[in-house]
């Protein structure tokens, strides 16, 4: 991190003897005594000439610098929702130091209008646990995106990305929050402003006025609201902002039909794109029935830094459960929560110890003894674990299918040999013999081990030592079958060194196997006796019954991997264009649909659903 961990501080419900709802951090009220929604109205979207600005714009984004009680984005998206000639897309960025729990905010939007009411429990229902970080929801059947940075906004600010056309500014007064309203802050809005970019607050404060003209607005007071004098609006000067292109329907080739590229097509299709998926096989060329045998997990890291890849994988299966819960019975995950095993007394103690130093709100994990994890996973245990309510159980031969089937996406059953800049613009695909396959404006290559090469093609790797050092890794699974009788079944996933998963259709997981330097994925008995001493190593004797019996089936296959453990997630310097999504190592699932969003985030100036850092981290390097 950039820094020490932060704990995140939720705020309590308080209201004061008006039953106006008020912060006992700051002591101030959320809103004046007009209502919320006549605040919001009339300071917010009458102070940003909303929603006339919004009007035939395919996407239109506002930012607001302290979400509170979620009042001022409802009745954004009520007059979104309500405007006939409104934008496609409607993208909200907001800040939060001290978020809500569901029941508080339920108190405050129960006083709402009954119109607003059906957004309010959209809203509930998407609202994310209580942990520090970027949140995205996506709402109004993906018309509306809220990106939510819980967290200081000191820190949060620097760390966000977008392309603002509109700034709520709405915080406690200057007196009791001065850290909302610094230079510092007002410079970083700056920095995420489209040409023309306006802002409107109910604070008009002299000292705020100075600092935001000193950061590049034009500003100005106007008629306040209920006994307030005067609230203050402003627009960027000119000359300052950026100005992007306008959006435009692109072809986009995904080189790769894995895990990597599915989830980068599906991304770029639900946004409108032409997605052409190139690879000679995938999941569309098996047999649903032999797709259907095999399980995966998607279970978030956890340190007690809370570092990169804790954060990332947060992030991972937030996008996962919100991009694939739709998807029809097969497809779909299974919320079945994993318990990630102590492997001795001493790991307990250190699991323990990072939980209490995270603070992190039970709704996403907490500690379980040996007898309550046993319970929970219907397996006996000798040390507990950490319980992660919220991982999946995944079928990828059948998630990548379904991804792969969706309508905007099309797949061509042939090998991408090389790069070719096209004579306009955009790229030429060609295969091995030197035939053109194609053309596309961008190119996302998701080929994992592949990718590297292929990219070599078109520039030499000495400028990415870690794409150019990426480690192929073999691997396999076994496949048990088991009888839905059968006693010893794992209800949950159960990982330490190695893993299990409940059974599907018949048939139970166990995993796994790293093999670096080999020639070949294979499944074979060796394979089969690795992951049995895995497993022996910390299970109980005879924990899972049939957990060694003979003739197992298995699933082998390849991973890339970098040294540093972490993916490959960027546009690739110096080739306009070309994106990599690769180096995903064991963690396909994790980084799939994330992967995808944030590339597609990127390519239409969405806010991107991580931070600044965290995409420096996972750059092409």
């Amino acid at each position: 991190m950039s820094g020490p961990y932060e704990r995140l501080t939720p705020a309590r419900w308080s209201e004061d003897a008006q039953g106006v709802p008020r912060s006992e951090c700051y002591g101030d009220v959320y809103h004046g005594q007009a209502g919320a929604v006549a605040q919001a109205r009339h300071v917010f979207l009458r102070g940003n000439d909303l929603p006339q600005r919004w009007q035939g714009r395919e996407a239109f984004t506002i930012c607001e610098t302290g979400f509170g009680l979620g009042q001022n984005f409802l009745t954004a998206w009520q007059a979104w929702r309500d405007d006939p000639r409104r934008s496609a897309r409607l993208h909200y960025l907001a800040f939060e130091a001290h978020p809500f729990s569901v029941p508080d905010l339920r108190r405050a939007w129960d006083r709402l209008p009954g119109d607003m009411q059906p957004l309010a429990d959209e809203l509930a229902a998407g609202w994310p646990a209580l942990l520090p970080g970027v949140h995205r929801l996506d709402l109004a059947d993906g018309r509306v995106s809220l990106t939510l940075y819980f967290g200081d906004i000191r820190r949060t600010a620097r760390q966000a990305q977008a392309t603002v056309d509109a700034f709520f500014l709405d915080g406690f007064a200057p007196r009791v929050n001065p850290d909302m309203w610094s230079p510092m802050v007002f410079g970083q809005l700056r920095r995420l402003s489209r040409v023309g970019a306006t802002a409107a607050s109910w604070c008009s404060a002299g000292q705020v006025r100075r600092d935001l003209r000193d950061a590049g607005f034009l500003v100005r007071k106007i008629p306040g609201l209920a006994g307030k004098h005067e609230t203050m609006v402003a627009v960027l000067r000119p000359n300052l902002g950026v100005s992007p292109p306008p959006w435009r329907r692109q072809t986009v080739a995904v080189v790769g039909a894995g895990l990597a590229g599915a989830g980068v097509a599906q991304a770029l299709a639900l946004r409108g794109h032409d997605v052409q998926v190139w690879d000679p096989c995938c999941a569309l060329d098996v047999d649903a029935g032999i797709r259907q045998r095999g399980a995966a997990a998607l279970v978030p890291a956890l340190s007690p830094d809370d570092d990169t890849r804790s954060r990332l994988s947060r992030a991972g299966l937030s996008r996962a459960w919100a991009r694939w819960r739709g998807l029809d019975d097969e497809a779909r995950p299974d919320p079945c929560g994993a318990l990630v095993c102590a492997q001795t007394a001493d790991h307990a103690g250190a699991q323990r110890l990072a939980l209490s130093g995270l603070q992190f709100p039970e709704a996403w994990v907490r500690w379980l003894d040996a007898a309550e994890a046993g319970r929970q996973a219907s397996v006996p245990l000798q040390h507990g674990g950490l319980w992660f309510p919220r991982a999946l159980r995944v079928c990828p031969g059948a998630l990548t299918a379904a991804l792969l089937s969706r309508p905007g996406v099309t797949r061509h059953a042939a090998r991408v040999g090389s790069l070719r800049p096209a004579p306009e613009d955009g790229w030429t695909l060609l295969g091995d013999d030197g035939a053109v396959l194609g053309r596309a404006d961008q190119v996302v290559l998701a080929n994992a081990r592949h990718a590297g090469p292929l990219l070599a093609a078109c520039a030499p790797l000495s400028g990415w030592p870690v794409l150019a050092g990426m480690t192929p890794l073999a691997g396999q699974v076994s496949l048990y079958p088991v009888a839905p009788s059968e006693s010893g079944m794992p209800s949950c996933i159960v990982s330490g060194n190695g893993y299990c998963l409940p059974p599907r259709h018949g048939w139970a997981v166990a995993g796994s196997t790293y093999r670096p330097g080999g020639a070949d994925s294979v499944v074979d008995p060796e394979g089969h006796r690795e992951i049995l001493e895995r497993l022996g190593a910390w299970l109980p004797a005879g924990a899972l019954p049939w957990l060694g019996r003979d003739a197992p089936l298995g699933w082998a296959g390849w991973r890339a991997a970098t040294r540093d453990h972490l993916p490959i997630i960027d546009a690739v310097p110096g080739l306009p264009g070309v994106w990599l999504a690769c180096a995903y190592g064991s963690r396909g699932l994790s980084w799939s649909a994330l992967a995808g969003d944030l590339i597609a985030a990127r390519l239409d100036l969405e806010p991107w659903p991580i931070e600044r850092e965290l995409q420096h981290r996972i750059r092409a390097r």
